[in-house]
């Protein structure tokens, strides 16, 4: 019992730390996503497209002519002509790796803007801070090289059919 008694005397002596509110919001810096779960969801939304990408350059720069290359192609071909989901190429191609950048750049970037002068001066500081996560970058360059390749396939393409 005693033991008890002097557990519960100590703890009404604890002091009470002194937290001001309007501080706090101003130290913690939480990121928009979570840098890991991003990462994932980025590889998962460039998988197709890689191996898209993938199966274009074997074909065209070792002319293997494999199965599953052609499955690719033809896949690719029958979104093409059918008139309900022609649209599906494109977002596959181009809206996925886009959606990747934006989640792995959300997921490194922070910002905060905050007073430097409590006293009422209108003088701001902007901090825009990056973590440097390996697996969020990197997929964020990969995103921009895919978007890069199709970019240039796209004018290319366009030059040619002009000409």
């Amino acid at each position: 019992m005693k033991d008890k008694d002097d557990f519960l005397k100590q703890m009404e002596n604890l002091e009470v730390p002194d937290i001001n509110p309007t501080e706090h919001p101003k130290m913690v810096k939480m990121a928009i996503m979570n840098a890991e779960r991003s990462a994932a969801l980025g590889l998962w939304l460039i998988v197709v497209p890689c191996y898209f990408l993938f199966c274009v350059f074997m074909y065209y720069f070792f002319h293997l002519n494999l199965g599953w290359f052609a499955a690719m192609f033809k896949l690719m071909e029958s979104l093409e002509k059918t008139p309900g989901i022609a649209f599906l190429g494109p977002i596959i191609l181009v809206v996925l790796p886009v959606i990747c950048i934006i989640i792995n750049a959300l997921a490194i970037t922070h910002v905060k803007v905050e007073q430097v002068d409590p006293n009422g001066s209108r003088a701001k500081e902007f901090n825009f801070t990056i973590k440097l996560k390996l697996w969020n970058i990197l997929l964020i360059l990969l995103s921009l090289a895919i978007l890069l390749v199709f970019i240039a396939y796209v004018m290319t393409e366009n030059i040619s059919i002009k000409n």
